[in-house]
């Protein structure tokens, strides 16, 4: 595999993507009889060694927990009950076949793969959204470690296909490697530009063509978000953003510095101070400023833009609060979108809040909160009490509280009003 022409041009880098992104990724299998222990290992703390920086950074991301308390609530019995909607959430969660407790077999005994099509719980098993049968048999994956499913999408579910490694190009642009295979560690590594285009982070943040829809709408449609924008016309890709410099840290949504530095919120009102008796006439202007995609992307974030009036103790008067929530909500079976407000990149959102002042001292508190987990708190609420066994009720349940606490404070400003 060393010995492959370097990835160029266009065509080539779409089927090195489309080869190098099959799932499950196939098994490992032996590493060469010269690698080191560090070196056949798949473990993200062996590429530490050599790797400190990236290695911290993605210790740090939410790519090392993509398998936390939430998704194994649900695939801990999954795996038993519908072994096939488990395998499709490790397709992105636990990428590796070695990540993975069960493989898939057809009838017959011919290996096969679940195809991932990112299946709502919702459908049928044994029917694929395009009507084709898809009946499937599974048996014990005797390669599984389960110390590995616990590290989520490592080094390895990027970088590693049979022991050999891949990369992007090195920082000048180069992708010759400075030595023989031999003389470096692991036969160094295949580099291609393959890695830095946004089609690299496609196949777990957009829905195939025909996958699952909502209202005419891909239930995930991040990349195409992107490709239809002002940064795909500009020549910025997902990693631009989300792995500057190269560091492996993915921020997004869950990032209160990278939230704003891509949305502006401004709060406006109609006139400075308001007798009693008038209406006052406010309103909260949020605006994509930075964000390459929808903002929020996807059904789990949403933005709540709060309103209320307080007295002069700060204590809230009467039914004066009010709260609008931006995103896109879906009911927790996956199969009725209730509503898309969310803002496209380059687009504005403005929330308004009209109120009678009935007495003087009063002050107008607005507010934006971010709930980054906002539809899997709500599912993982309501699957938790019906899990059968304790201890996935309780990792749902953590899920759920962990969920709670990474909301923020996007924006807040009190404006004495009366």
């Amino acid at each position: 595999m060393g010995d492959q022409p370097p990835v160029a041009d266009d065509r080539i880098q779409r089927e090195f993507l489309t080869n190098h992104w099959q799932t499950p990724i196939p098994p490992q299998g032996k590493p060469p009889a010269h690698f080191s222990s560090i070196e056949g290992s798949l473990d993200p703390e062996s590429c530490g060694v050599c790797h400190r920086a990236p290695y911290e950074d993605w210790g740090n991301s939410l790519h090392s927990k993509s398998m936390g308390p939430g998704v194994v609530g649900q695939t801990m019995e999954l795996i038993h009950d519908n072994p096939k909607m488990a395998l499709l959430c490790y397709s992105c969660h636990a990428p590796l076949t070695e990540q993975q407790e069960k493989v898939v077999k057809q009838k017959g005994g011919t290996p096969s793969r679940v195809k991932k099509r990112h299946r709502p719980s919702a459908l049928p098993l044994n029917a694929s959204e395009d009507g084709e049968s898809d009946e499937l048999t599974f048996k014990t994956n005797h390669a599984f470690s389960a110390s590995l499913q616990q590290k989520g999408l490592s080094c390895t579910g990027c970088h590693v296909r049979r022991h050999q490694r891949f990369g992007p190009p090195k920082r000048d642009g180069s992708i010759e490697n400075s030595a023989s295979a031999a003389q470096v560690p692991h036969g160094d590594a295949i580099r291609t530009t393959a890695f830095e285009r946004a089609e690299f982070c496609k196949g777990c943040h957009q829905f195939e063509p025909n996958g699952y829809a909502l209202n005419g709408k891909l239930l995930e449609n991040t990349y195409n978000e992107w490709r239809e924008g002002p940064y795909a016309r500009e020549g910025k890709s997902c990693q631009s953003c989300h792995m500057p410099e190269r560091r492996h840290l993915w921020r997004g949504i869950h990032d209160p510095e990278m939230v704003k530095q891509g949305v502006s919120v401004r709060l406006a009102l109609d006139k400075e101070r308001y007798q009693v008796g008038e209406q006052l006439r406010a309103g909260i202007t949020l605006v994509n400023t930075g964000v390459g995609h929808d903002f929020p992307t996807y059904v789990t974030p949403k933005i709540i833009v709060r309103f209320e009036l307080t007295d002069a103790d700060g204590k809230q008067i009467g039914k004066s609060a009010q709260e609008e929530r931006i995103g896109r909500e879906v009911t927790l079976d996956l199969t009725q979108e209730i509503f898309d407000t969310r803002i496209a990149p380059g687009k504005s959102r403005t929330v308004r809040y009209v109120r009678a002042i009935d007495r003087t001292g009063l002050t107008l508190r607005a507010s934006v909160i971010v709930v980054p987990d906002d539809f899997y708190i709500q599912f993982f609420e309501a699957t938790a009490p019906k899990a059968k066994g304790k201890e996935a009720r309780a990792l749902l349940e953590q899920a759920a509280r962990e969920g709670r606490a990474r909301s923020f404070l996007l924006f807040t400003e009190n404006v004495v009003v009366s």
